[in-house]
């Protein structure tokens, strides 16, 4: 869909949407239309989908009818009356189109009885930034706050936790900066509930107010590697990244665990440019099995069009390490050979290869074939195993002009919900709304899935 868009293939995508019930067409068509101003056209694609009662769709529909300044159709559209399936996620909704018609007070009343659901609770601080109500969602989040402490103090598992970070993320958007910074802190130095992520915000708000000497406390007065990341970051960001690589590599050479600062370092350094010394600082790791990080840097390394380089670290391994890992050194080498201009070796490699897996032999043998400029063998390839290569196949047909060619290739929704119960054994009822389209990859759509449960 977002290929057949960008070759200019908008109303072939209007179309597919309508005649063959595709959620994602249906998406993609009505971004264009709104980009293009034809909001009475994106409804007439949306329309159906929101009929249905698909919670998505309805939200997708919702906005199209605000931006017609179609309110009332609007607010009736998200109304949850009758839903008994999500109902916590169709009062989102609601809300949602609510507090983009205006109606903040009333978006908010709809969500106070669900507001336990730490999801909830927080769509509730994002959708009211910005709307002068941040005294009124303190008097609701305080409350939840104090109670997640209580249990803590209790030694009580407390499901609240979030309500800490979102309780101090409204204090500092509301310029009360010190008291967010004195009440998280308190609830950090107490080890209270969901401390990884109070950690985490802690860590941010302190770097986001300058409070460096606080921050580098945090990080390096205990085992708090969550402040790691947000300190680098405001080092780099006040001409002290040297001080930062300092104290990176002081800990991977002290830490028993060493291989998150390894991460940080390897960016740390990869965003000033030192692509040479990123490999070089994460290097001992290569070999390790289970926290190498050899895959990472030659991602970096091909991201910056080092293909070569990144060749060489894979050829160096050793062959123990080369067995380990042929679950996917092999299929890396034969990307870089062709992102290098030699896909007619990685191509004689892989047929000189015993024991590969059809589906992945086929598929890297096509990318290489069209890599080397042979579309139609890489198409008549991926047409004999179209069953399992129905995307790539389209991609290439799109690319050569042969739009229609591309759409006949993917299969139905139908067929592909039928395929994707066969490969889960899945006997679930189907829910949303019959017009979602199922990933011929195992993948669900936006909707959360046209099958029930599926085992992602």
């Amino acid at each position: 869909m977002d290929l057949l868009l960008e070759h200019g293939h908008l109303d072939l995508v209007v179309r597919t949407a309508g005649e063959r019930g595709d959620w994602f067409c249906a998406q993609g068509a009505v971004r264009e239309l709104l980009m293009v101003g034809e909001a009475e056209r994106a409804w007439a694609v949306m329309q159906p989908f929101a009929g249905t009662g698909g919670l998505p769709a309805i939200s997708a529909g919702a906005d199209i009818l605000l931006k017609m300044n179609r309110f009332p159709e609007a607010l009736a559209l998200a109304h949850p009356d009758g839903v008994t399936h999500k109902l916590g996620e169709a009062c989102r909704v609601h809300a949602e189109v609510l507090a983009r018609a205006g109606r903040v007070d009333a978006a908010i009343e709809v969500l106070v009885p669900h507001l336990r659901d730490d999801r909830l609770l927080s769509f509730l601080v994002e959708m009211t930034e910005g709307q002068g109500r941040d005294e009124q969602v303190l008097r609701l989040i305080t409350p939840l706050a104090e109670e997640a402490r209580r249990m803590h103090a209790e030694g009580r598992r407390s499901t609240l936790g979030t309500a800490l970070a979102l309780q101090a993320s409204v204090l500092e958007r509301s310029g009360r900066v010190e008291e967010a910074i004195t009440v998280l802190g308190s609830d950090v130095a107490a080890r209270r509930s969901g401390l990884e992520l109070t950690t985490t915000y802690y860590a941010r708000l302190l770097a986001r107010h300058g409070r460096v000497e606080e921050l580098w406390q945090l990080a390096t007065g205990g085992p708090e590697y969550a402040a790691f990341e947000p300190l680098v970051r405001v080092l780099e960001e006040t001409a002290r990244a040297e001080q930062a690589e300092t104290l990176l590599r002081e800990h991977i050479a002290t830490d028993h665990c060493p291989g998150n600062y390894q991460v940080l370092l390897m960016e740390l350094l990869v965003r000033q440019g030192r692509l040479d010394d990123a490999v070089e600082a994460v290097r001992p790791t290569f070999e390790d099995r289970w926290n190498g990080l050899l895959q990472a840097a030659v991602t970096v390394l091909a991201e910056h069009g080092r293909h070569e380089q990144a060749l060489r670290l894979l050829e160096e391994r050793s062959p123990e390490f080369l067995e380990e890992s042929a679950h996917w050194i092999p299929s890396n080498r034969w990307s870089l050979m062709g992102e290098s201009g030699r896909c007619r070796e990685a191509i004689a490699e892989i047929e000189a290869t015993p024991g590969l897996e059809p589906e992945e032999r086929d598929a890297t043998l096509a990318w290489l074939l069209a890599q080397d400029g042979r579309s139609n063998e890489a198409i008549d390839l991926l047409r004999s195993r179209a069953h399992h290569h129905a995307t790539q196949l389209a991609e290439l047909l799109i690319r050569q002009g042969r739009p229609l060619e591309a759409l006949a290739a993917i299969p139905g929704v139908p067929a592909q919900r039928e395929a994707l119960k066969q490969r889960w054994g899945i006997r679930g009822s189907e829910q949303e709304y019959g017009g979602s389209c199922v990933g011929e990859c195992g993948g669900t759509d936006d909707s959360g899935g046209s099958i029930e449960d599926p085992p992602f």
